[in-house]
């Protein structure tokens, strides 16, 4: 009989071999080198923007099956989609999130992939995605939602 530290020792490795994989994935494909956003963002190839609509397809069809087969989280309590309301503060995050991204080649899963692959400058994108995650919990309470 299996206990639950063994469960989420399993659980936790799994998660942790298809992270690398992942990574893997992300640093083949080219999706986490600098030129290859840069090129998306000046509209200059259109490798980026098929990645991206494969991930988007992806994505929806993951949650439809979650949805349809309702699959429980590893606590076993069912994984539940709540959309959240749209509001100013959305756009104003996006901009910012895209300037980031267009400035350090990288949104918050590749800087890890970056790393990774030995590009040491993105644990500057890392320190710079930390501090802005602590300004913004800093900051929440007077920011428009």
């Amino acid at each position: 009989m299996q206990t639950n530290n063994t469960f989420s020792t399993r659980a936790y490795g799994g998660i942790l071999l298809i992270g690398l994989y992942f990574g893997i994935l992300l640093v083949k494909s080219e999706v986490v080198r600098w030129q290859r956003v840069h090129d998306m963002f000046l509209f200059k190839e259109v490798h980026m923007y098929g990645v991206i609509s494969v991930a988007i397809v992806v994505g929806a069809l993951s949650m439809l099956l979650i949805k349809r087969l309702e699959v429980k989280d590893m606590q076993q309590k069912p994984i539940v989609y709540e959309p959240k309301p749209f509001h100013k503060g959305v756009i104003f995050g996006g901009m910012i999130f895209g300037m980031g991204w267009a400035i350090t080649g990288a949104c918050p899963g590749p800087i890890y992939a970056q790393i990774g692959a030995g590009e040491w400058l993105a644990v500057l994108t890392f320190i710079g995605a930390m501090v802005g995650m602590y300004l913004y919990a800093w900051l929440k309470p007077h920011l428009p939602h």
